[in-house]
């Protein structure tokens, strides 16, 4: 769903690319970043990657704790709730309201093959990954620039939030089969159809995060 603007900034580009690395799980939630590590992989100075923390500070995904460095935050439950109030506004109404044909539904079937072979592999990350992209281009069914680029911030305090679990298997798995149904139905029209599976689906999604959520606190 990255769309890149030639007009951005070197620190909003940086920013760009981190972003894009936590929506992939990459990065986990509480990492410290080093910047000798990523000013070399982007072949940036330390000053424009300062820059580009800082932008990631200000939208919630990173945070800096004097003398010891910047860290991937952790979302807090608070924040697991409202990112998932914020999904199920978006997605589904996108979803209620697309056109089949759209070209993002395209996207769609390919997020769902590749899942289906990263599950086949057991490679969990890359299916967690693919459902990423399965959701993106729910929302590049709505045609709008500003709601993919809120999109991408909300994808990647998502994905963070599934750091949180141990076991991606168990967090995975079960969506799968589950975007590619849902695919089928916007494919033959019945688009309140998917989108009420959609919101189902959601749900089941948020309990099983904050359940984890509670889990880990409880050790914490």
């Amino acid at each position: 769903m990255a769309h890149h603007d030639p007009a951005l900034t070197l620190a909003q580009r940086l920013a760009e690319q981190i972003r894009v690395r936590l929506i992939g799980g990459e990065l986990k939630p509480g990492q410290r970043l080093s910047e000798a590590a990523l000013s070399d992989d982007f072949d940036v100075s330390r000053n424009s990657l300062r820059e580009a923390f800082r932008l990631l500070t200000k939208e919630g995904l990173l945070r800096h704790e004097p003398n010891r460095g910047v860290f991937v935050s952790t979302p807090s439950m608070a924040s697991i709730i409202d990112i998932y109030r914020v999904r199920r506004l978006i997605e589904c109404r996108a979803l209620e309201r697309a056109y089949p044909e759209h070209p993002a539904v395209q996207r769609m079937h390919a997020a769902v093959e590749t899942a289906l072979k990263c599950r086949e592999a057991k490679d969990w990350v890359g299916v967690g990954s693919a459902n990423m992209t399965f959701h993106a281009a729910i929302v590049d069914l709505a045609d709008s620039t500003r709601l993919n680029a809120f999109y991408g911030q909300i994808a990647a305090e998502l994905r963070l939030s599934f750091g949180l679990l141990d076991d991606p298997e168990f967090l995975h798995a079960p969506y799968v089969d589950l975007n590619a149904a849902i695919l089928e139905q916007l494919k033959a029209g019945k688009c309140a159809d998917a989108a009420r599976a959609l919101e189902a689906y959601l749900e089941r999604s948020e309990r099983t995060v904050l359940a984890a959520f509670s889990r880990l606190e409880e050790r914490s």
